[in-house]
């Protein structure tokens, strides 16, 4: 298995993300002594083969030639546009948010019965969606951050004029509040709401990222993260803590800011308290299904040990400040180490899924 197509770019507000996580996954591929085929997706949606003058440094250049333009065919896979076929043993699509980390791209996959890296469909869509995922941890009996939620629906129906949908919230969860799109990562289109006015503005800001959108509660806490690797029995790495310098871990301090943040490893906690969150990070893995790889943030009150799931996300950064192979590396799983376990992984599902019998 040497053809590896990375696919980076993409059509959501995290496509700057996925060039610096491409130029990570790329470099590590050659080292690990694999043939990386880059495949950019521009904000349009076009696919275009890529081919580097010069080897690529912190972030992959994406070049939109139309005799590069990539088709995709099922029972065929990748084509050029003049029907050359591009050679794939497997997929590894670092695509991060809408169009993703969703499941629609790996659903198109499965329809070209190509192999790929990450979660699957289901836990894709169930991974990205956070209203969704809180549901499936409350019913399992996992605590998350407290939240309300609300629909453009809703918002556009006549019943809104006459709602305190503020009051509503501020009563239940306080104030201040963290207003998220249900479908979208890195923290775009996340506001933090400190009155009735940022409040409103928050809601229509993150209903432009998605059709639903959650408010959670704002707690005073401290930023912990756990990497996870495997199909069912996950391997947990870390926990590691994130420090802010800014007001929250927005999308500056993640991916532009190198000082937007500290990042300890292992997080300073006690063992008894790093083996709970451990045990919550697994259980969290599997209540979704969730497969090949994921970072699970969790919130950690600071005046008690009381913590709560954040988020998950099925496809985490690979930036240089990124904390999913900062921690897989602190605990002896280094760059080219990690790819070709990923590459293991998905190797092993694909596999699986094939035994499966589709017809009568």
């Amino acid at each position: 298995m040497k053809h590896i197509v990375l696919i980076y770019g993409g059509r959501s507000g995290e496509h700057e993300v996925s060039l610096r996580s491409g130029a990570f996954i790329y470099r590590n591929l050659k080292k690990g002594g694999f043939l990386p085929i880059p495949v950019g997706i521009s904000r349009e949606g076009n696919w275009f083969l890529q081919h580097f003058a010069e080897e690529p440094a912190d972030i992959l250049p994406l070049a939109e030639e139309t005799r590069d333009r990539i088709s995709l065919t099922p029972g065929e896979g990748l084509t050029t546009a003049d029907g050359t076929p591009v050679p794939c043993d497997m997929v590894f699509p670092v695509i991060h948010g809408t169009f993703g980390e969703d499941g629609t791209l790996q659903g198109l996959l499965e329809m070209l019965n190509l192999p790929y890296v990450g979660a699957g469909i289901q836990s894709s869509v169930l991974g990205m969606d956070k209203i969704c995922a809180k549901q499936i941890w409350e019913s399992d009996g996992l605590p998350v951050v407290p939240y309300r939620s609300l629909s453009r629906a809703e918002k556009n129906s006549p019943a809104w004029k006459e709602r305190d949908f503020f009051g509503e919230c501020s009563e239940a969860l306080g104030l201040p509040l963290f207003i998220k799109p249900s479908r979208a990562g890195s923290s775009v289109g996340v506001t933090k709401a400190v009155n009735e006015a940022s409040f409103y503005e928050g809601v229509e800001n993150a209903l432009k990222y998605d059709r639903e959108i959650l408010i959670e509660k704002s707690i005073a806490a401290r930023e912990i993260e756990c990497s996870l690797l495997g199909n069912r029995d996950a391997r947990i790495f870390g926990p590691g803590e994130i420090a802010p310098s800014h007001d929250f871990y927005d999308y500056e301090a993640k991916y532009i800011d190198p000082d937007g943040a500290a990042l300890l490893i292992p997080a300073p906690l006690d063992e008894t308290l790093k083996e709970k969150i451990r045990d919550t990070a697994r259980k969290a893995y599997s209540s979704l299904k969730l497969n090949g790889l994921a970072r699970l943030d969790i919130f950690l009150e600071k005046d008690s040990e009381r913590f709560y799931i954040n988020e998950v996300n099925t496809m985490p950064g690979f930036t240089s400040i990124s904390m999913f192979p900062m921690l897989c590396a602190a605990e002896g799983l280094e760059g080219p180490d990690l790819i070709r376990e990923l590459i293991e992984l998905g190797r092993e599902e694909f596999e699986l899924k094939n035994e499966l019998i589709y017809k009568k």
